[in-house]
């Protein structure tokens, strides 16, 4: 049989971390490829009791079907959570999807059509790359530096693609690590606000903060047109599938129409659980458990990265989340190089994953959350000389 798919379908890419973590599979190689959180820190036990007590006391509930929305007390939660870090919601502000994949998903189907602009940050997420992408978006990636996305470019780039959204992270973002600044923070709200683009700010990461003072999210700055989207996966467990989106009214109601044309409901049975998880006071104590283990690591990774990494290569020092951001002269190509780390037994990602035109390939995207110190330590030894070796051979080609 000869298949016809649809259009769209040509468009699309697998995922080459996906496809990276495929060949992780085959050998004893150190991985910091994939942002995975680090397993051996999951709150089982009180996972465990929670899940008991849903069980003991609500089964019957929480096991049947449930409204497109979202569990109404995790809502309730959330919407407290988020008027703490000033921003105003309330329960109907509130989307629970499954996982905040899924969220981006909704917003490209609700906000896009074929050809329509979207200004992010270069580089900027993978997943958002392709959630906007199997919609047929066109991608403006604005350069970064150690304060996040210079804004000053914005105005101009809004005059030449006339863009439906703008989707940023401002927090450690995933892959650079950098955080925009405050400075930056007012001026692209108001940028935004003045011209009536919606704004996707996208939030994994910002509780995670190891060092200076959390800032102000941009749906604070600018709440009639900012959608906010956040997750547990990196805060509690990945495996729950558990996201949000905060939005105004008139947008929320549009993505529920969306996501019952997907899949009805989040699972109804997690969202209790993770409910009863919070209503027992066990997050913020497990968010400070992360932040002082992942804190660690990322200093280790740092530390290695300057005994072993060779001078002529450059790398960002987040204050947060789990991604630094490494930058190779040019002339080098990380993809290129990615065979030979693995062969030496070091994974990572190359930086063309995250570009929004796939030209910039003289990056890589490290995570130091599921490794090991002693993991952390000897891959990035040998990644050091990989990289040094790759740049001993571009010197003698160029001199020959």
């Amino acid at each position: 049989m000869q298949w016809s798919f649809a259009k769209r379908i040509a468009s699309l890419n697998i995922s080459i971390i996906r496809e990276i973590l495929k060949l992780l599979e085959k050998g004893e190689v150190i991985s910091f490829a994939g942002g995975i959180p680090a397993a051996e820190l999951f709150p089982l036990a009180q996972l465990r009791a929670v899940t008991d007590k849903v069980m003991r006391e609500e089964g019957k509930e929480a096991l049947q079907y449930s409204i497109t929305e979202g569990y109404p007390p995790l809502r309730r939660f959330l919407a407290e959570r988020l008027r703490r870090k000033g921003i105003k919601a309330g329960i109907d502000n509130i989307l629970i999807t499954n996982g905040s994949q899924q969220a981006l998903d909704l917003i490209g189907k609700i906000f896009l059509d074929p050809g329509d602009w979207i200004i992010t940050e270069q580089p900027t997420y993978l997943g958002a790359l392709q959630a906007f992408g199997f919609y047929q978006a066109e991608f403006c990636g604005l350069a970064i530096d150690d304060e996040g996305m210079r804004v000053e470019l914005l105005a101009r780039a809004i005059e030449r693609v006339n863009p439906r959204l703008i989707y940023v992270l401002p927090n450690f973002q995933n892959p650079a690590g950098v955080t925009l600044s405050l400075r930056r923070r007012s001026q692209l709200a108001q940028l935004a606000l003045a011209r009536g683009i919606p704004l996707v700010e996208d939030d994994p990461y910002g509780e995670l903060r190891y060092r200076g003072e959390h800032l102000p999210p941009l749906k604070a700055l600018a709440d009639e047109n900012t959608i906010l989207l956040g997750t547990i996966s990196k805060i509690i467990t990945p495996g729950h599938r558990l996201g949000w989106v905060v939005a105004p009214e008139a947008v929320i109601k549009k993505l529920v129409m969306a996501k019952q044309a997907a899949d009805l409901h989040t699972n109804s049975f997690s969202q209790r659980v993770i409910y009863r998880y919070c209503e027992q006071g066990y997050l913020d104590e497990y968010i400070a458990t992360l932040c002082s283990h992942y804190s660690r690591k990322m200093q280790a990774m740092l530390e290695a990265m300057q005994s072993y990494f060779p001078p002529e290569v450059e790398w960002t020092r987040p204050e947060g989340g789990l991604f630094l951001w490494v930058s190779l002269p040019a002339g080098l190509s990380s993809s290129e190089i990615l065979p030979a780390a693995i062969d030496r037994g070091v994974a990572f990602v190359p930086g063309v994953a995250f570009s929004p035109d796939r030209r910039s390939d003289n990056s890589m995207r490290l995570s130091f959350s599921s490794a090991s110190f002693a993991q952390i330590d000897t891959g990035i030894k040998k990644l050091g000389q990989v990289l040094k070796d790759w740049l001993a051979k571009t010197h003698s080609a160029n001199t020959t």
